[in-house]
């Protein structure tokens, strides 16, 4: 099979690998679709994204949709041609969690992901056109869900578990600073959980483009305009150190701002003096629990995830779709890639 495979920074290939075979208690993926995800950029041009250090050749990507190829023994409920997508990872070691954490298991101390260096060895990602993977992370796709939207089912996922972290946004003004794939599916997140109007900003116009189309009612351009004030809750979805006083200043007096947007891991100088002042609460919002299983039914329902996909490649063309994934100015925001031959 054909597999998209970082060596090295800036020196991403597709390599002829094994055809993997199912063993007890697991499936065969035949891929169909795969979304390049920030982290997925990070190997490609640096060897690796935040702690995580390319040390061995790594099968990229996390976001995956396909189709039950062949089934191992021990697995019930699925059968082969079920359309699905994965839950991507895998607690390592005592999966006991403190009572302050209980259940959220997107903060064990020890998880293995889809393509991810974080491990020695590596986890190897989806973006390849077989993929073994345990039953209990299949996630069958909701009739009406087709592949390409279940490979957005993670960072979907991801947009949920950040607007959970705010509380009950029902009724209520959201903003949503960054508007690239995960601020956008933020947008409609905080739309379908019910929120009265949603605020999305940024300083690329292409990105504030898809976030309208994904439901924001305003859009703000960061270029010409300044962030609005007294927003009761904020979603911070850039990641950019310079963007954290202006949203606190944005943020209402006793309003919540949830950080989604990975901040970088070494010193930053930023404002922060209205945390204090204004008694705002500042959460973290850090990949999902199960909330890929409420993405799934939030697209069952109606929720459409198509206006974020802006490109699409053949798995041959895995560089240029990262290149261009990673590229602002070629207005893309979720960028997929065909893993099955013929596909795009």
């Amino acid at each position: 099979m054909r597999a998209v495979v970082v060596h090295a920074a800036g020196d991403v290939r597709v390599d002829e690998r094994p055809d993997p075979k199912p063993g007890p208690g697991e499936v065969l993926l035949a891929m169909e679709w795969g979304g390049i995800c920030g982290s997925d950029i990070s190997y490609f041009r640096h060897g690796a994204t935040g702690t995580a250090v390319i040390r061995h050749p790594l099968v990229l990507g996390h976001e995956v949709a396909g189709r039950v190829a062949a089934i191992g023994p021990d697995v019930d409920g699925i059968a082969e041609g079920d359309a699905a997508t994965v839950h991507p990872a895998t607690l390592v070691g005592d999966p006991h969690l403190p009572d302050r954490i209980a259940g959220r298991t997107n903060l064990h101390p020890c998880v293995r992901y889809f393509g991810s260096a974080a491990l020695d060895p590596h986890t190897d990602g989806g973006f390849s056109e077989y993929r073994v993977v345990r039953a209990d992370q299949i996630r069958l796709l909701p009739d009406g869900v087709s592949t390409e939207h279940g490979a957005l089912a993670e960072p979907l996922g991801v947009a949920l578990h950040a607007v959970n972290r705010a509380g009950d946004v029902g009724g209520k003004t959201v903003l949503v600073n960054g508007a690239g794939p995960i601020g956008s599916l933020v947008v409609a997140a905080a739309k379908h959980r019910g929120a009265n109007a949603v605020v999305a900003s940024d300083v690329a116009a292409s990105a504030l483009v898809v976030a309208a189309a994904m439901g924001a009612d305003t859009t703000i351009d960061l270029t010409t305009s300044a962030l609005p004030e007294d927003v009761e809750v904020v979603i911070e979805a850039s990641g950019a150190a310079a963007a954290i006083g202006p949203v606190l200043r944005a943020t209402a007096r006793g309003g919540t701002l949830v950080q989604v947007g990975n901040l970088p891991g070494s010193a930053v100088s930023a404002v922060l003096g209205d945390l204090v002042t204004r008694e705002i609460t500042w959460v973290g919002s850090y990949r999902f629990v199960d909330e890929i299983d409420d993405a799934l039914r939030a697209m069952r329902d109606g929720l459409d995830v198509s206006p974020v996909i802006t490109h699409r490649f053949a798995l041959e063309q895995a560089a240029e779709a990262l290149a261009v994934a990673g590229d602002r100015t070629s207005g893309s925001s979720k960028v997929l890639l065909g893993l099955e031959a013929g596909t795009v």
